[in-house]
């Protein structure tokens, strides 16, 4: 009777171990979950980059400058005052009629940037004042007569001196011309005066002549003893009548 129990209980345990182990192996714990890959968020737009650049800076009024720019990560630009929407990079000119800070706005989806640029505007110089010079003066103080012997019409040396003076003024004023006026003393007849006064303005114009002064600058006459400078019967005063003389004649 034992012993029928004992086989009894035996397989009754391991009855019980194979309905343990079928029942364990039917309810397998599910497979971890696959991980799901780490999303890396997008990068941040960059900011906008912008530079104004004026050339030259400094002008007249009624002058030009030339305004230039450059950027980046910008979608919209504009130049204040008067210029308006610009491309990424450029130049344009300008005219202001004052002295005006010009300021480039670049805008874009990292945010905004600007840059400026004075361009100074200055009043034009004056016109230079046109200097007024009083040439009937000058030519009293510039130009030489050229004084002759007795009954003579050749230039003497001091004649040349005085002539070569002239010269130079006349070419520093190739407007101004001149009469020559062939004078002579009291002495001798009114005609033979007439033609020694004559031979006397000649020889003065072509000495000028020689000199390089043009010859249609040049006009002559003769006074002969009319219009004399000094009446009193001496030489000093008869020298100063036997003159080639000049006057201005325009």
């Amino acid at each position: 009777m034992i012993r029928v129990s004992s086989s009894l209980y035996r397989r009754a345990i391991v009855t019980a171990m194979l309905t343990f182990t079928a029942v364990a192996g039917c309810h397998h714990p599910p497979p971890p979950a696959p991980k799901q890959p780490e999303q890396t968020p997008p990068p941040a737009p960059s900011k906008p980059t912008v530079s104004l650049q004026a050339s030259p800076t400094s002008i007249n009024k009624g002058d030009s400058t030339t305004l230039s720019w450059t950027s980046t990560d910008a979608t919209q630009l504009t130049i204040s005052p008067d210029v308006g929407a610009v491309t990424a990079q450029g130049s344009t000119k300008v005219s202001p009629s004052d002295s005006t800070t010009y300021t480039i706005t670049a805008s874009g989806p990292g945010g905004s940037a600007d840059s400026s640029a004075r361009v100074t505007v200055s009043a034009p110089p004056p016109p230079p004042q046109q200097e007024t010079i009083d040439y009937d003066r000058l030519f009293l103080q510039e130009v030489k007569d050229a004084y002759f012997d007795f009954n003579k019409a050749d230039i003497r040396a001091d004649a040349r001196e005085a002539l070569a003076k002239t010269a130079d003024f006349l070419r520093k004023y190739p407007q101004i011309k001149a009469t020559i006026e062939g004078r002579c003393d009291e002495r001798g007849s009114t005609e033979y005066n007439l033609v020694l006064g004559d031979r006397r303005a000649t020889a003065v114009k072509n000495y000028l002549v020689q000199l390089g002064i043009s010859a249609d600058r040049l006009n002559t006459t003769s006074l002969g003893k009319e219009k004399q400078f000094c009446t009193e019967s001496t030489e000093a005063c008869w020298q100063s009548n036997r003159v080639g003389h000049f006057v201005k004649a325009n």
